[in-house]
């Protein structure tokens, strides 16, 4: 930590929880309102309570809730312990593991489980459970977060591969550099999509006005290449099943990727994938819809494949899991409404 912290902690140390530069277009905001694009699972009277008690710092000086971003500002959120994500505790979580030896493991991570600690989520992590599971000490990759070689999104159900030795770190994560891994996912999108196959290609960075979401920039613009590749599995009238095949792995990819050519996720409350965006007005559709999302809770996505060349044997190994129930559910329910309207 910079020693300009250090007079007004009364020499204890502080350590930088988030970080934050308002860009060049910010138009003047309240801090509280302004972090709340930046800091996520965060509510806003947290923050409020983190600006009271004088944990809010705008330019090296500590501001209240009040104070009104503009842009340049420097802002940081500092607390008197280090981030809880790096302080991990093993717990004895059920882990389902389609395939275990000494050097890796896949698990089929099910929807709702955050897979490394963060703001929020401190406990319950696919990281602490794969700490009790493995029991030795598993190996960071690049962001410091041990054993993961890539991951899925907090909502997303299915298969990841965790890396149990520096090794195996090395030889996997440069697999899903080189986009020579397989990786296959299902999910329901709003829309029928016309194309029986197509791939879309954008360059993905964080949204400039909301940082929680992800958004599609002109090619060579901003952002990172990203290409999704994706196949019609079934038209069911107002939504379409499909399979998406990854050829890189951009934060939220297939999320902004389908929204981006008109076909968001259903559910996906994020991107507005929770409000009916297809469909006709009558209140018993409604009514459908709405029973739905409370089946499925979540973006309707699975990552069902994942295909890999193995560290040590060097064989190539491929596992596939049964779309979840919530989605099947919902799958099902969609093909009764579609046959019925079919037949009316």
């Amino acid at each position: 930590m910079s020693e300009e912290f250090g007079p007004e902690a009364n020499d204890d140390e502080l350590y930088e929880h988030h970080k934050v530069v308002a860009a060049k277009g910010q138009e003047p905001l309240r801090i509280d309102k302004f972090l709340m694009n930046f800091i996520e699972n965060a509510t806003r009277s947290q923050i409020q309570k983190a600006a009271k008690d004088g944990h809010i710092w705008v330019n090296n000086v500590v501001v209240k809730q009040n104070y009104k971003v503009k842009a340049g500002d420097d802002i940081r959120v500092m607390f008197s312990h280090p981030p809880y994500e790096f302080l991990l505790q093993p717990e004895d979580i059920p882990l389902d593991v389609v395939y275990e030896d000494d050097v890796l493991l896949v698990v089929n991570k099910p929807a709702g489980m955050v897979v490394h600690p963060g703001h929020g989520n401190y406990s319950g992590t696919l990281i602490n459970a794969l700490l009790h599971h493995c029991k030795v000490d598993l190996p960071n990759n690049s962001s410091d977060r041990p054993g993961l070689v890539h991951r899925i999104d907090k909502d997303t159900s299915g298969l990841l591969v965790v890396a149990k030795t520096e090794a195996a770190m090395t030889f996997l994560s440069k697999q899903f550099f080189d986009k020579t891994s397989e990786r296959e996912y299902v999910a329901i999108v709003w829309g029928n999509v016309e194309a029986d196959e197509g791939t879309i290609e954008g360059h993905l960075g964080r949204h400039p006005k909301n940082r929680l979401q992800m958004h599609v920039f002109p090619e060579g613009d901003q952002g990172k290449e990203a290409i999704t590749h994706y196949k019609v599995l079934e038209r069911l009238g107002y939504v379409t099943v499909i399979s998406c095949k990854l050829e890189t792995g951009r934060t939220h990819q297939i999320r902004v990727h389908m929204k981006h050519i008109g076909h968001t996720l259903f559910n996906d409350e994020r991107y507005g994938g929770e409000r009916i965006l297809k469909g006709t007005t009558f209140t018993k559709y409604k009514q459908f819809v709405e029973n739905a999302f409370k089946i499925l809770p979540r973006q309707a996505l699975h990552a069902k494949t994942l295909g890999f060349v193995h560290p040590v044997t060097k064989e190539l190994m491929q596992f596939n899991t049964e779309i979840p129930e919530d989605m099947a559910s919902v799958i099902e329910k969609w093909r009764h409404y579609a046959k019925h309207s079919a037949e009316n």
